[in-house]
C-alpha cells in the first residue's frame, strides 16, 4: 500500500539538508541565493500554502569565484564539492547519490550556452523566517522565462496564479522573456 509518508519523509529530508547547506554558508560567509523550485514553493507557500508545488531538489546561485571557500565552508556540514558532468554540486555525504545532490548555478554565467540571458546577479535577498536568503522573484521569473522547459513554464503559471508576477516585474523582462511570459499565460 502507498503512504503519504513517503512524501513527508522527502519533504522533511529536503528542509533537513536546505538547513544544514544554508547554514554552512552562511558561517562561511558565503553569498548566496536558493533558487529554482525550492525557491518558488517558499514565495508561493506565504501567499497562498495550498497553491505551492513541492520540488525535488535544492538550486543554489553562488558566484564561481567563491568555489573554493565554499568547498571549505560546507565540509564541516557533511557536504562534499564535486564537479562531475558539467555541473557543480554539493554532494550530501550521508546520501552521496547525484540525485541527492544540491546543484550550484553560478551568478552572471549562463547555465547553457544557447540560454538567451545569464543567471542574474545577488539581488537583495528575500530572508525566510528561518533566515534562509532566497533570490527575489523577479529573479526567478527571469530565470525560469531563460530556462523555459516544462517544470519553469508550470512554475511561472503557479507564481501568476499566485498574483507574484507583478506588471512592474513583467516590465523589466526583455522582449524574449515577455514574449514567453504571454506564451505561457496563453497556455493556462
Amino acid at each position: 500500500m502507498i503512504s503519504a509518508t513517503a512524501y513527508d519523509q522527502h519533504v522533511e529530508q529536503l528542509f533537513q539538508v536546505l538547513d544544514r547547506v544554508t547554514a554552512a554558508l552562511r558561517a562561511g560567509a558565503i553569498e548566496h541565493r536558493v533558487v529554482g523550485g525550492i525557491a518558488v514553493f517558499l514565495h508561493i507557500s506565504e501567499r497562498d500554502p495550498l497553491a505551492a508545488r513541492m520540488t525535488r531538489d535544492i538550486d543554489l546561485a553562488v558566484d564561481r569565484r567563491d568555489l573554493e571557500r565554499l568547498a571549505e565552508a560546507v565540509r564541516p556540514f557533511g557536504f562534499e564539492f564535486r564537479h562531475t558532468a558539467g555541473a557543480d554540486m554539493l554532494v550530501d555525504a550521508a546520501s552521496p547519490s547525484a540525485r541527492s545532490a544540491v546543484r550550484l548555478i553560478m551568478v552572471r554565467e549562463k547555465v547553457r550556452p544557447e540560454y538567451a540571458e545569464a543567471v542574474p546577479d545577488f539581488s537583495p535577498p528575500v530572508v525566510t523566517r528561518e533566515g534562509v536568503l532566497l533570490a527575489p522573484v523577479e529573479d526567478l521569473v527571469r530565470m525560469k522565462l531563460t530556462s523555459y522547459c516544462l517544470k519553469d513554464r508550470l512554475h511561472i503559471q503557479d507564481m501568476d496564479r499566485a498574483g507574484l508576477i507583478t506588471a512592474q516585474i513583467e516590465a523589466g523582462l526583455s522582449c524574449q522573456l515577455r514574449r514567453r511570459l504571454e506564451e505561457i499565460r496563453a497556455e493556462s
